[in-house]
């Protein structure tokens, strides 16, 4: 988690204020990043008692999900879609409400979905690595 929060920082930072660091950036991305890691954990744990898709670590694997079961591949699929869509939304709205006096909302709303998209596209990759 800590490797997507700081590559969401760094995408972010880059996207608005067109450099490396910003401390104010950095805090907001934490926070919505630490506030959509909260909802997942216990909508995680509500729909399957544990923490699947929460924190990619080796118990994410082909023993919790066997990508060539059909089934479970289009239920992992739509999950991950469904927690993609849950983490923009979450992370949008805090990221306006703490942004919206420097940025505009486009701007945030399409750096939100683009760091969102490069993290969601890592985390693809690991999780398939650690599924087959």
């Amino acid at each position: 988690m800590a490797f997507v929060i700081l590559c969401e920082a760094l995408l972010l930072t880059k996207y608005l204020a067109r450099k490396k660091y910003n401390k104010r950036l950095y805090m907001t991305v934490l926070l919505s990043n630490t506030a959509s890691g909260i909802v997942g954990i216990i909508t995680t744990l509500q729909l399957n008692g544990g923490w699947w898709l929460v924190v990619w670590f080796p118990w994410v694997c082909s023993h919790e999900v066997d990508v060539r079961n059909p089934n479970e591949l289009i239920d992992l699929i739509i999950y991950y879609f469904i927690a993609f869509i849950l983490s923009i939304l979450i992370e949008l709205s805090i990221n306006y409400l703490c942004l919206k006096k420097e940025y505009a909302i486009k701007s945030i709303l399409k750096g939100t979905i683009c760091t969102n998209l490069v993290t969601y596209a890592i985390g693809a990759v690991i999780l398939t690595y650690l599924t087959l």
